[in-house]
């Protein structure tokens, strides 16, 4: 007579269990451009004292706006106008563009996640009343992922961890390797990844990835 070993059963049915889940769930892509988050100071210089951002559209994160008012970013071989601000203001300004951007400007800056600006590259925003010099707060930003709490406790994912997601919906499939999760109670389930990858797999804003697994960490 055969031996069953019901909890060694019962463990490999849960394992399943969560591999299926890590394979299976659907995570909404959105494409963010070049853009600029500024601080009260540096929005008074740009546009003078006592102004406010005035809001063009929300955007998908709550809170979060695309405001009307935009400024020109510059760096040692050129300039980039009609950078888009985004709203509500924040602690420390800071700016995120691509990596073709910053060969358009000639800088080199670090892939961060957004708000680690420490030891970044240096920029120069340009505004309607005034111009300001940041020694740092140039990034491209790194792929992540903007997760609930609950949806990170039913994924057991915690913030910071890395995930692997591929997108295969389109004309060219693609596997993003180290994807940053960040979890807020004040975000909706997003992955969020600049121009460059988007246009490198045609990736339009919409389409779904997909979760494979855990990935490693930097």
């Amino acid at each position: 007579m055969i031996k069953i070993d019901s909890e060694q059963i019962v463990e490999e049915v849960l394992r399943k269990l969560e591999e299926t889940r890590h394979k299976t769930i659907g995570i909404p892509i959105g494409v963010s451009a070049r853009h600029c988050h500024l601080n009260e100071m540096a929005l008074e210089k740009l546009f003078g004292k006592g102004y406010q951002l005035t809001k063009k559209s929300d955007l998908s994160q709550p809170g979060q706006f695309a405001a009307n008012e935009t400024v020109t970013i510059a760096g040692p071989r050129g300039s980039i106008e009609r950078v888009r601000v985004l709203g509500p203001l924040r602690r420390a300004t800071q700016v995120e563009i691509s990596k073709t951007d910053s060969i358009r400007l000639g800088v080199n800056p670090p892939i961060r996640e957004s708000g680690n600006i420490q030891g970044s590259s240096p920029v120069t925003i340009v505004g309607p009343k005034g111009s300001i010099f940041l020694e740092e707060g140039l990034i491209i930003a790194q792929a992540h992922i903007h997760i609930p709490p609950d949806d990170a406790l039913h994924l057991n994912l915690h913030d910071g961890d890395y995930v692997k997601v591929e997108i295969t919906n389109g004309e060219r499939p693609i596997r993003f390797e180290r994807v940053r999760i960040r979890v807020s109670a004040k975000f909706i389930l997003e992955m969020h990844i600049d121009t460059d990858e988007a246009n490198a797999a045609s990736i339009k804003t919409g389409q779904n990835g997909r979760l494979v697994k855990k990935g490693d960490g930097i």
